[in-house]
């Protein structure tokens, strides 16, 4: 399990970064994005079952909120909008689902001071939250503009690669070497995917731009 999960995150980083790099839309895009996807769903699963066993509870909201942002991402550019969206309801009650355990991890943990601090239970419990609003709101309208769509693909996308990226850079930061042990640059590759994100949701939702291939 943890060599699958240390695959899955090597893979999920590597390719989460070719496809920011690359033109979005494009085959490269494209075909890198679901390499991503497949790398994210085998990294936050393992990630999830290999925490609650520990248990480590804040990980397991980690793993669960990944899991359930990449797949929310994908069916929303894959959507096609025909027939009853089970699709839809199914995510908006796995989101809910990990609301609730936010919260209850969250209340639990702050009962032990020697665990993760709580407040990243809740933390992850409010994006879930504000994902879940999201995923209601697609079974209203059933449809979205383009900059809409593409938004929340994007910043589902991209949160998920920050949480795989802040759980590998700073969660493991004592795995590497001494001499690369400095928080300036491990940090730099966190801060580089949150950077990315408002870049691109700002040029997506407030420009003209359009990809290379819709």
């Amino acid at each position: 399990m943890i060599l699958l999960h240390m695959i899955g995150g090597l893979t999920s980083l590597t390719s989460g970064a070719v496809a920011l790099s690359s033109p979005k839309g494009g085959n490269l895009h494209r075909k890198v994005g679901m390499i991503f996807v497949y790398a994210m769903l085998v990294m936050s699963t393992s990630g999830a079952v290999m925490a609650a066993q520990i248990p480590e509870r804040v990980s397991v909201i980690a793993g669960l909120l990944t899991f359930y942002l990449v797949v929310t991402a994908l069916l929303t550019v894959r959507r096609h909008g025909r027939g009853f969206p089970w699709m839809d309801v199914a995510a908006t009650v796995f989101g809910l689902a990990v609301v609730v355990l936010a919260i209850v991890f969250g209340i639990t943990g702050s009962n032990d001071p020697a665990g993760p601090p709580p407040a990243l239970a809740f933390i992850f419990g409010a994006v879930a939250l504000l994902a879940t609003f999201g995923d209601a709101r697609i079974l209203l309208v059933r449809s979205l503009p383009w900059h809409q769509r593409i938004a929340r693909h994007l910043w589902r996308m991209c949160l998920a690669l920050w949480i795989a990226a802040a759980s590998f850079f700073l969660g493991q930061s004592d795995e590497f070497p001494e001499a690369l042990r400095i928080m300036p640059l491990l940090c730099t590759p966190v801060l580089l995917v949150m950077l990315l994100m408002v870049y691109w949701l700002v040029r997506v939702l407030f420009t003209q731009w359009r990809p290379a291939y819709e």
